[in-house]
């Protein structure tokens, strides 16, 4: 079934605004560079940033899926709720969370080839704690403080930072948006009223046509045709009721598929559950065991035996040096996967690169109602038409003009979302695009000292630092930021 939904407002053209950049995920160090600027911005103000703000421009209220509920999808649904968007959050799992809830469960296949294996999306390990303290680690404006009677180190477990992003959860009573249990099967774009699935766009032709309309006359609104969007999902039915804040099942009950329209949709499905696995000789051969760090989970199984490709279990490495081995254990990287989205080749993953994207945010022939979301701060305002991005045209041409800088430079293409090092500058860039205060000293500093003592002290740096001055500076801002906030 199709389920209608009307917008109070469809009009989505966009005044020219001043050339902008922000970043998905991670930008890529080289438009850092040309930009002066990258990261990691969850806070209030940094989630409203806008792109060539206008000021004289009416808000409109649009219906918005977020797809996931993990760090990016919380503060997304939050960021678009303020905004004054109707908001419907689709999770698969049963909690919030995203990538950092633990599921002992593995895949029935260990490498993570096959395409129809039973996936299960956390890729975390039991004893996993965090590499970073605990202090850089929150949201700006919701501070990742200790708990009595939780893990209150620095860096803590992986149980710790899911309690957290349950907790921010609660506190903006987001989970009253979230419908768990829920998967997306489909996203694709739509052109109806709203009454018939036969207006689910399904011609190629598509993309030619935004290509004519959105780019080749050369119009100055980035947001030049009426796109929407049907997203289907599949709800398991056994989940019944809640209790004690735990999901109860019952047997027997068939899953509900519904198709619901929306104006805009906000990707955060993260980007640690697709394994990627490096191609070497001989590796289809090997006899022994083999599997992707995706599906490990705990070490007993590997007691007393040779970790690390040849039929006689040896392997042997470009300097010469030969061994033998009992298993393989790939921890090769992820690779991004929206098997879902259906945008008629308009948005593609080339080598862990997706594109184009402006600003690895927004592809510019579907901007501003399809974004690509692991830094939230860009879809709200320019849903609301309070802030406007830059004609279809620009947006191409500084994708473009970024994709020959990463070739100039001989950046791999994989590394197209990599910030590396500058994304400090990339931070305090987006804050001054939104009017608001740069990233605070002591963080850049205190990342710098974990950097460092992560290199020195690999098996110990959790539980040696140095940097007291700025933990206690730390500690006063964050306190004083919850006092002022009233969070519990």
């Amino acid at each position: 079934m199709v389920e209608a939904v009307s917008s109070s407002t469809r009009n989505r053209g966009s005044s020219r605004s001043s050339s902008a950049n922000t970043g998905h995920n991670d930008y890529g160090r080289k438009k850092c560079e040309a930009l002066a600027g990258n990261s990691n911005l969850n806070g209030e103000d940094e989630l409203q940033m806008a792109i060539g703000s206008d000021k004289n421009a009416t808000k409109q209220s649009c219906k918005v899926a977020v797809i996931g509920a993990g760090a990016a999808g919380l503060v997304a649904a939050r960021e678009l709720q303020r905004e004054g968007h109707e908001v419907v959050v689709y999770e698969e799992g049963e909690k919030v969370g995203g990538v950092w809830l633990y599921n002992s469960d593995v895949e029935d296949d260990p490498l993570g080839l096959d395409p129809n294996r039973c996936s299960v999306h956390s890729s975390m390990y039991a004893s996993l704690r965090t590499n970073l303290p605990r202090e850089l680690m929150g949201y700006l404006d919701y501070p990742f403080l200790p708990r009595e009677g939780r893990d209150v180190r620095r860096f803590p477990r992986h149980e710790e930072v899911a309690s957290y992003l349950q907790d921010f959860a609660e506190e903006f009573n987001l989970l009253l948006l979230v419908k768990f249990c829920t998967k997306v099967e489909y996203v694709g774009i739509y052109r109806g009223d709203g009454n018939t699935e036969a207006d689910i766009v399904n011609d190629s032709s598509f993309k030619q046509q935004l290509l004519r309309e959105g780019c080749e006359d050369l119009r100055e609104d980035s947001a030049n045709l009426e796109t929407r969007w049907v997203v289907r999902t599949r709800e398991r039915r056994q989940a019944v009721e809640k209790e004690r804040d735990v999901l109860n099942f019952a047997t027997g009950c068939e899953d509900q598929v519904t198709d619901v329209i929306f104006d805009a949709v906000v990707i955060c499905n993260g980007h640690y559950s697709q394994p990627r696995v490096a191609w070497i000789p001989g590796l289809e051969k090997w006899p022994g065991k083999q599997m992707h760090s995706h599906n490990y989970r705990i070490a007993e199984p590997f007691r007393d035996k040779v970790e690390l490709v040849t039929e006689d279990g040896t392997v042997h490495f470009q300097d010469g040096i030969s061994c033998h081995v009992d298993v393989i254990l790939h921890c090769t990287g992820y690779l991004y996967s929206f098997p879902f989205l259906d945008t008629h080749g308009i948005v593609t993953v080339e080598n862990s690169a997706v594109g184009p994207l402006f600003e690895h945010v927004f592809p510019p022939l579907l901007a501003p109602s399809l974004s690509f979301v692991g830094l939230p701060f860009k879809a709200t305002c320019i849903l609301s038409k309070s802030s406007s991005l830059p004609s279809t045209k620009d947006m191409m041409a500084d994708v473009q003009s970024f994709e020959v800088r990463l070739a100039e430079e001989g950046i791999p293409k994989h590394y197209t979302h990599n910030l590396d090092s500058c994304q400090f500058e990339y931070d305090n860039w987006l804050a001054a695009q939104c009017g608001s205060e740069p990233i605070e000293s002591w963080r850049i500093k205190m990342y710098k000292v974990a950097q460092k003592i992560r290199k020195l002290y690999p098996d110990s740096y959790r539980d040696i630092w140095d940097d007291y001055d700025l933990l206690d500076e730390a500690q006063s801002y964050l306190l004083k930021l919850k006092t002022e906030k009233h969070w519990k």
